[in-house]
């Protein structure tokens, strides 16, 4: 069974106290929901860049936003966008898990992992683990720097890690300290020949969201590790040698888990002042129909930043969505209340903001 070795220091704790009280800040803060909403997307994008961006993806910010939210095509650069889009949608995928409460199995990190690698909403089948060795190398020279266990070894490995953590969550260990061990042992079975650090950056936000660490949705720790990539690979890189067998299992991580907690700190710090910032220019957040939101009525109240009408085409391509799903959510979204129909047109039927949610702008 995986029993990581490491000890809770004085750096530690004092990021887990910065963490906690910058959680409690966010949380009472009040927000309109298209404030949130915005909060929220940002954070998607600055994910999704600087976690593609670690493993070398080519889009600056700005291009990668005009693919996601344009659906432009840059020519020569299809690996790019296809990683992407890839990585955005796994994070959409993720909320959804998060607001289930979903559990944490081989199925579920299989599945992200075949989002990340292009896999469509829905359709992405669970990938299976490599069945050959993988060895990760220096791009600059092209040295060996982590030979990992052995594909025989991988899916027990997988196993005891998701065991391992439906185990230390019942006994209550501190939720950073369950998402940066996951991210370490995830990183050091490397289950994939690739998308191995895109998905363990998404299991351990997964974690955190979880754990009830999510902070609305609002956070990028991905934009922290892209910050100092060195700093990132350095914390990661424990034990005396590059082969898992000749003690990377048996190594001390606390330098790990001290990196990873300062770095969560900072990243929910700055959201904190972000959204302190937001909070003073909008009005408070008092329905109770704003706090009971679901992650697609999230997504979706950002359509409304452009247009006060929409169409059930439009949040079916939001949602990744077919046409008559679509309109068959639509429609119950309108008897809910949450829209209000403002076209009744068959052919061309337009929806409109309920509202409640409308005088919150």
């Amino acid at each position: 069974m995986f029993r990581p070795k490491f000890t809770i220091t004085s750096k530690i704790t004092n990021a887990l106290m910065r963490i906690e009280a910058a959680r409690q800040a966010v949380a009472d803060l009040p927000m309109t929901p298209r404030v949130q909403a915005r909060l929220r997307e940002t954070a998607r994008l600055l994910s999704t860049h600087y976690s593609t961006r670690i493993e070398g993806n080519r889009l600056t910010l700005e291009e990668a936003i005009r693919v996601i939210q344009k659906d432009e095509r840059l020519p020569g650069r299809q690996r790019d966008e296809k990683e992407v889009l890839g990585y955005y949608r796994a994070l959409d995928e993720l909320e959804k898990l998060a607001a289930k409460k979903a559990k944490v199995t081989e199925t579920l990190i299989q599945t992200l992992h075949a989002l990340v690698m292009g896999g469509k909403r829905g359709k992405a089948k669970p990938t299976p683990y490599r069945d050959g060795q993988n060895v990760i190398r220096d791009s600059r020279n092209g040295a060996m720097v982590y030979l990992p266990p052995e594909a025989k070894d991988v899916p027990l490995m997988m196993g005891d890690l998701v065991k391992w953590l439906e185990t230390k969550e019942k006994e209550r260990l501190p939720c950073p300290l369950l998402a940066a061990i996951v991210h370490y042992q995830f990183a050091t079975i490397h289950p994939y020949y690739d998308g191995n650090g895109r998905t363990a950056r998404l299991l351990t936000t997964l974690v955190l969201h979880l754990g009830g660490y999510d902070l609305k949705g609002f956070f990028s720790l991905e934009e922290y590790y892209a910050r100092d990539l060195p700093a990132y690979y350095h914390a990661l890189a424990v034990g005396p040698s590059h082969n898992y067998y000749m003690g990377r299992a048996e190594a001390e991580i606390t330098p790990w888990i001290e990196y990873f907690c300062v770095g969560t700190a900072d990243a929910f710090e700055n959201v904190r002042r972000r959204a302190k910032e937001e909070a003073r220019s909008g009005k408070g957040d008092k329905s109770r129909i704003l706090r009971q939101l679901d992650a697609r009525q999230r997504m979706v109240l950002g359509l409304f930043r452009k247009s006060e009408r929409i169409t059930a085409a439009q949040v079916g391509k939001t949602l990744g969505l077919t046409g008559r799903t679509a309109r068959h959510l639509c429609q119950r979204w309108a008897e809910e209340g949450f829209f209000v129909v403002v076209d009744p047109s068959k052919k061309a039927r337009k929806y409109g903001l309920n509202a409640t949610l409308e005088r919150t702008k």
